[in-house]
């Protein structure tokens, strides 16, 4: 606890919620509803290396859902989502096993309220909000995750500390 309330932690984490909430909101028309690829998961595989971007992604997710449109529900339960994947992905032991728990959690979660909410079957829900899981997680995070790591292991301890 006290390694994450240390200044270049907390600017990790300030960082990230700003990035995951800037982004999210940016890039709206694809970021929210039953189909929809919320580009700024990706950001979701970075606890994986860095778990100071747990409580960043928590905040980004609370700032994004609060301009999303989908009410309290979306706000609780899809910032919630989020901040179980990421405490559940920075105890993979890969890279490739750390981008599965933000496509299984929000699979369930998001796909589950937006069911309820849309009136649309679980099915299709999970199904889409999971597609768009992959997407962001498998093919944006895993890639960004692997630069950071080269870099990393080219001289320093991160690209932000």
């Amino acid at each position: 606890m006290k390694d994450l309330l240390a200044p270049r932690s907390l600017a990790v984490s300030g960082l990230v919620a700003a990035a995951y909430a800037v982004v999210t909101i940016l890039f709206a028309p694809i970021s929210y509803g039953h189909i929809q690829v919320r580009i700024s998961e990706a950001l979701t595989v970075l606890p994986f290396l860095f778990p100071q971007a747990v409580p960043g992604l928590f905040i980004g997710c609370l700032i994004a859902n609060f301009a999303g449109g989908f009410g309290i529900l979306d706000v609780v339960l899809g910032s919630g989502a989020t901040l179980t994947a990421a405490v559940l992905t920075a105890r993979m032991p890969n890279v490739w096993l750390a981008s599965v728990p933000p496509v299984v959690v929000n699979m369930a979660v998001v796909g589950g309220y937006l069911s309820f909410l849309l009136d649309i079957p679980f099915f299709l829900c999970a199904f889409y909000v999971g597609l768009g899981q992959v997407i962001a997680c498998c093919f944006l995070g895993i890639p960004l995750v692997l630069l950071l790591e080269r870099r990393m292991k080219k001289g320093g301890t991160g690209p932000a500390l």
